[in-house]
């Protein structure tokens, strides 16, 4: 009797394993994108820019996962008050939900995060040198775009998404609040584990 409640808790764990591992709960996200400034910070127009950020994601129920990483953002502008050829550099962390679900019978899904970041702003002159940091603060972001399986463990993910900071910064020794908004569409490569 108890090599047969024994064999049949070993077996249930086994398959109980088998189907958690075979769920695919974690991922690793690359994603490159190009940004787009909705406001200015003081005088420099900030214009076009790109980032980078890789997330970890770990699905806690069918569709929903928490997810958390680090990203950077940087804008480079012709003119400001940091002089000539300056760049204005947005890094930090990010943390938030992703609801993803498939469409219909296709093989797409489509992807919804909101969450949170904890970045600063960053001023760099034309040599390189940072002449203003924030310091971390929190913002936040949201998300909308499409999961393109490629294949059983990697996905293509385009998507836009806004995200907004308002920090204090110093200039010329005067404190003064910047909000910096942004658009960024981009496309992530994700691999789930």
């Amino acid at each position: 009797m108890k090599k047969l409640l024994l064999t049949i808790a070993a077996l249930t764990l086994i398959v109980l394993f088998n189907q958690t591992y075979a769920q695919n709960k974690w991922s690793l996200e690359f994603r490159p994108g190009v940004d787009y400034a909705t406001t200015d910070i003081s005088n420099a127009d900030l214009g076009i820019g790109f980032g980078l950020e890789g997330t970890i994601a770990y699905r806690f129920m069918p569709h929903l996962a928490a997810y958390a990483g680090w990203s950077y953002n940087n804008f480079a502008v012709d003119q400001s008050f940091a002089g000539p050829d300056a760049s204005f550099e947005e890094t930090g962390y990010t943390f938030g939900f992703q609801f993803i679900h498939p469409i219909g019978e296709s093989t797409l899904s489509y992807l919804v995060r909101v969450g949170g970041t904890y970045n600063h702003i960053e001023i760099e002159n034309n040599d390189g040198d940072i002449i203003i940091d924030s310091g971390h603060g929190l913002g936040w972001q949201a998300e909308a775009g499409l999961v393109i399986p490629l294949s059983e463990r990697f996905s293509l993910l385009p998507s836009v998404r806004y995200r907004s900071l308002n920090r204090d910064i110093k200039i010329e020794n005067v404190s003064t609040s910047v909000d910096l908004n942004y658009l960024s569409v981009g496309v992530g490569l994700s691999w789930s584990f």
